[in-house]
């Protein structure tokens, strides 16, 4: 590893890449013999049970220093801060006892104990991984070969997370860099638990939080979009909120957050649409922001039940049954602060355009004047599809008695053909993001990129939001002069035939 600059105590600073790179070598133990969508479960809370010993190592050693060899008094010391690491069960414990024949069940038992040291923080996130499982790791004697490379690999210098050598921020920057590389490797899976960096990063700014915000994310996934709202508030007065129905996705959402410093941050277990956990007096919580990437187009979501919703949330409309995007918009829309929150979401352009149910809800919405922008984003952006998105924001000051009541129009983006292009997957820069987000705060038609629309103007279209109504990115072909080609294609012809005459003449000698 290369030479990195010391910190105050005299012990060199770990880099970014080096721990990026020493996290995502300890995957190599897996790939090929474990499915990508399951080992990433592995790696991640291996990842958080070697943080969480180092900074519990970390700060023993700084008050053992204070008050000698009193192990309780340290303890207690201990466990008022962030979390409790019960004794036998550090990441150290566990790699001293690397070649027993249990290995995989005594991991278990280790994040079965800390789990129950740690109720209020880490209750239930362990649920869902099995270091002793046949069906995942293999055979014995396999699984424990896998499982000790594994304890190996995160015992090296690299991956020392002590907080005198790493900050938090790379420690969560690293889990991120990992959840982004398992979506590449894992396809259309990804969808379960990732949003691309820069996607979550521009519905973060465009949904604006503030200081004081309670910021949700019903959707959540691994919870990347939430920790890129908590950063756009700009320091830590917030409360994150989240809801998730896979529940390993839900533990990964659940660590990100405690390795983001994010620890008092509610992740609810449950279905968004059928039995939203996030409520308050049997009602739904309302928040100033609330952001998503919910799966598109999502199947079987919940219609029958939705008829009869006791939160009322599909007053405007049933969704159909095999599309539920219109659905959870109006989730996020009923749980934003009347005549304040702000949404922001990504969808699949058919949110646009279609008909029938979902045409009508899209324009009751409308006409209650709560839609503030329509962003086209180019295609090809996630792994898990190549089809374009777009963001919706919703804005619910434009309501009667809201700071925005008398803005009546809708701006349009078109930033479809702005992107980097890559070999998998296209991508959005700081530069696309900025000049997207300048656009949606000024408001103002932009030559073949925006245009402001009115009420009236939507209307018109039978309130169909496909972006090429209202933005005219159409470009004048150069006129092409006719006699000038067939006079270029005559010469061509000519100098062709001459070519094929010498051509003849030098096979004849050739022949001879």
């Amino acid at each position: 590893m290369a030479t990195n600059p010391p910190n105050g105590n005299g012990q060199h600073q770990i880099k970014q890449g080096d721990i990026h790179n020493a996290a995502w070598a300890a995957c190599d133990t897996f790939r090929g013999v474990v499915d990508p969508a399951q080992y990433k479960d592995y790696i991640l809370v291996m990842l958080f049970v070697k943080y969480i010993s180092d900074v519990w190592k970390d700060h023993y050693g700084k008050y053992r220093e204070q008050y000698g060899d009193d192990d309780v008094r340290i303890r207690r010391k201990l466990e008022r801060e962030r979390f409790v690491l019960p004794k036998g069960a550090s990441f150290y414990d566990l790699y001293e006892q690397r070649n027993e024949a249990n290995i995989g069940e005594l991991i278990n038992i280790a994040l079965d104990e800390i789990e129950g040291a740690n109720k209020a923080k880490l209750e239930g996130v362990f649920r869902n991984i099995d270091f002793n499982s046949e069906a995942n790791l293999g055979r014995t004697k396999d699984r424990n070969r896998r499982l000790k490379m594994l304890l190996d690999d995160f015992n090296k210098p690299q991956l020392d997370m002590s907080p005198s050598r790493v900050s938090e921020d790379v420690i969560g920057n690293t889990y991120i860099y990992l959840i982004e590389r398992f979506a590449s490797d894992a396809g259309k899976k990804a969808g379960e638990f990732y949003t691309p960096k820069k996607v979550s990063e521009l519905v973060a700014k465009l949904a604006a939080p503030k200081p004081g915000n309670r910021i949700c994310d019903p959707a959540c996934g691994s919870g990347g979009l939430l920790i890129e709202a908590a950063r756009e508030v700009g320091d830590r007065n917030y409360a994150l909120f989240g809801m998730e129905s896979n529940g390993s996705t839900w533990a990964l959402a659940r660590m990100n957050m405690f390795l983001h410093g994010a620890d008092s941050a509610r992740i609810e277990w449950c279905d968004t649409l059928t039995s939203p956990a996030l409520v308050e007096n049997d009602r739904l919580m309302k928040f100033n922001v609330v952001v998503a990437n919910p799966p598109f187009s999502l199947d079987k979501w919940g219609a029958d039940e939705a008829q009869h919703d006791r939160y009322n949330r599909f007053w405007r409309g049933v969704p159909p049954k095999s599309k539920g995007d219109w659905a959870f918009i109006s989730h996020m829309v009923e749980a934003a602060l009347e005549k304040e929150g702000r949404v922001a979401v990504v969808v699949p352009h058919g949110v646009l355009f279609r008909g029938a149910a979902e045409g009508r809800i899209r324009q009751k919405m409308i006409e209650e004047n709560l839609l503030d922008a329509v962003v086209g984003l180019p295609g090809n952006l996630f792994p898990t599809t190549s089809i374009p998105v777009a963001i919706l924001v919703f804005d619910r000051s434009r309501e009667k008695g809201g700071v925005n009541q008398n803005r009546k129009d809708v701006l349009f983006v078109d930033a479809s053909r702005e992107y980097l292009p890559g070999k998998n997957r296209n991508a959005l820069s700081e530069e696309h993001i900025q000049k997207i987000v300048e656009t949606v705060k000024a408001r103002q038609d932009v030559g073949k990129y925006s245009h402001i629309a009115t009420f009236e103007g939507i209307r018109e279209n039978d309130f169909n939001l496909n972006i090429p109504r209202y933005v005219d990115t159409f470009e004048e072909e150069e006129e092409i002069d006719i006699d000038a080609v067939q006079q270029e294609i005559d010469q061509l012809e000519n100098e062709l035939a001459e070519v094929r005459a010498k051509m003849a003449a030098m096979l004849k000698d050739v022949v001879r």
